[in-house]
């Protein structure tokens, strides 16, 4: 079982106003906080998710070919999470539609540090 993944920030109080506002349409939630990291509880989800300043003290880079997906309950819930990441400064990786033959409803983003996101919506009983 997956305990967290992690993405990396620059600027650990602008990543935590951005992720808190992102979040908040899915119901995610901050959990704890530190000068260095904060974590997101997402429901129903004993995953969690860590915005971190380096460890080793050095620029936080995103990975090529890295992706963090959120699965979220509708498509109307995609458009609102592209539209509000594009409303905070996000960089557009694909806007909100139909994706590889109409399989699923995804839209992709770039946060302020660069990490891809993608959010998307799968009909109940396809798989992931």
């Amino acid at each position: 079982m997956i305990s967290h993944l992690t993405l990396g920030t620059n600027d650990l109080a602008q990543a935590t106003q951005y992720y808190d506002q992102v979040f908040a349409i899915i119901g995610a939630r901050l959990v704890a906080s530190t000068d260095s990291v904060v974590f997101y509880a997402f429901p129903d989800s004993p995953t969690k998710l860590a915005i971190t300043k380096p460890f080793n003290g050095e620029k936080a880079t995103f990975g090529n070919g890295t992706m963090l997906a959120l699965r979220v309950a509708s498509e109307d819930k995609v458009k609102e999470l592209y539209k509000l990441a594009m409303q905070l400064n996000s960089k557009c990786e694909g806007e909100p539609a139909p994706r590889d033959n109409r399989a699923y409803f995804a839209a992709y983003f770039r946060d302020l540090d660069g990490n891809k996101i993608a959010v998307f919506h799968r009909s109940e009983g396809e798989n992931a």
